[in-house]
This record gives structure tokens, C-alpha cells and sequence, in this order.
């Protein structure tokens, strides 16, 4: 069992999925869809908040989710980008004026990533060693899901661009913690992605 702790988790899914071809946030994955089991593996979390960025069909996404206990927010500026989500799922949680240590930002088209390797994320930013705790992706990169501590909303409210935090993480790298996930981090972008790696769930039971 983990302990309680100081932080809220924002989770991005305001995103069009023009490369996907359909709103990939409510494609099926398990007895869920790829929002849902994003929420589902927040909620295991020992967190103050779960709240769910969206954009893009918004009001055809918020009746799949609705009925979870989190907090739905409307991002009207989704097409500027992941950078504007991140930056307005702050300003909300600082609006909020929640007295929160930091918070951990995640993706609706990560499915693998587990509430086991989250929690991994929260207890090394616990120990208050490094103010950033990242994951590593191949080529040495590092990304989301990532924890920023309260130092760094006031820039986090500023992004406005399609890089998302990259270049907070960029900016104070040398203050980074980065933590490796057992599987690859995988973004699904693409159809051909999804098909595949669902195709691979299915297979695995």
C-alpha cells in the first residue's frame, strides 16, 4: 500500500487524432477504451485529484467518462496544441488553489504505462531528491508521464505550443530524475499502431 501523497494527476486527451482517423481517446482497449483505462489507472493512485483535459469532441467523450470521480475540464484552445492542454489543466488546478506539492501529467494513448509504474513516479519524487521525475523513452529521451513540482506551474501555465513540457524538461535537465518503464514508452498515433499493439494485448491472455 502507498502512502497518501501531495500531488494531483492531469491527464492530456484534448487532441483531434487527425492521424488516427477517429477520436482515439474512446477506441476500445480491454473492457474499456483508451481514455477510460488512462483514468482507471490514475484512480489506483494514492492522489488528492484526477482531472481529465479535453478538447476535440468534448461533448461526445464526456458522456464516456463522466460517470468516474474526476474533474472534466474543457480546454476551448485544444488546437494550439499538447503544450496549451498542459498549460490550461495547470492554470485550472491553480485556480482550484488545491495546496499541492506537484503534479504528475499523463497521456490518454499510453496504454501501457501502469499504476504500478506510476507509483514508482511518485515515490521518487517523495523523496524530494530531484523536483522533476520523467520517463525514458528510446534514444535517450524523456517525456511523459512526468512529475513537475509546485516551482514550475507558474512556467507550466505559459506553454502554449504543440511540445508540451519538452522544453521545461530541456531547460532543467540537469534536475531531472528519469526513471525506465519495463515495457517500450509508446505513443499510439496511428491506426496501424493501435491495431497492432491491441492485437498483441488480445494475444497475450
Amino acid at each position: 500500500m502507498h502512502k497518501p501523497s501531495n500531488i494531483s494527476v492531469i491527464i492530456l486527451a484534448a487532441g483531434a487524432s487527425i492521424r488516427m482517423g477517429t477520436p482515439k481517446q474512446l477506441l476500445k482497449w480491454g473492457n474499456s477504451t483508451l481514455l477510460g483505462n488512462a483514468i482507471e489507472t490514475a484512480l489506483k493512485l494514492p492522489v488528492k485529484e484526477v482531472a481529465v483535459v479535453l478538447g476535440a469532441n468534448y461533448n461526445v467523450i464526456k458522456k464516456h467518462i463522466e460517470h468516474h470521480h474526476i474533474t472534466i475540464l474543457n480546454n476551448e484552445e485544444w488546437q494550439k496544441g499538447l503544450g496549451k492542454s498542459l498549460a490550461f489543466g495547470v492554470e485550472c488546478m491553480v485556480a482550484s488553489k488545491q495546496d499541492i506539492d506537484g503534479i504528475l501529467v499523463t497521456l490518454a494513448d499510453q496504454p501501457l504505462i501502469d499504476s504500478q509504474f506510476l507509483n514508482k513516479l511518485i515515490d521518487a519524487f517523495n523523496k524530494k531528491t530531484h523536483p522533476i521525475i520523467a520517463t525514458s523513452y528510446k534514444n535517450k529521451k524523456c517525456g511523459v508521464p512526468v512529475i513537475f513540482d509546485k516551482i514550475y506551474f507558474e512556467e507550466l501555465r505559459t506553454l502554449s505550443d504543440d511540445f508540451g513540457a519538452k522544453y521545461i524538461l530541456k531547460k532543467y535537465n540537469a534536475l531531472v530524475e528519469i526513471l525506465k518503464p519495463e515495457i517500450d514508452n509508446l505513443d499510439l498515433d496511428l491506426k496501424a499502431d493501435y491495431k497492432s499493439l491491441y492485437k498483441k494485448k488480445i494475444d497475450s491472455k
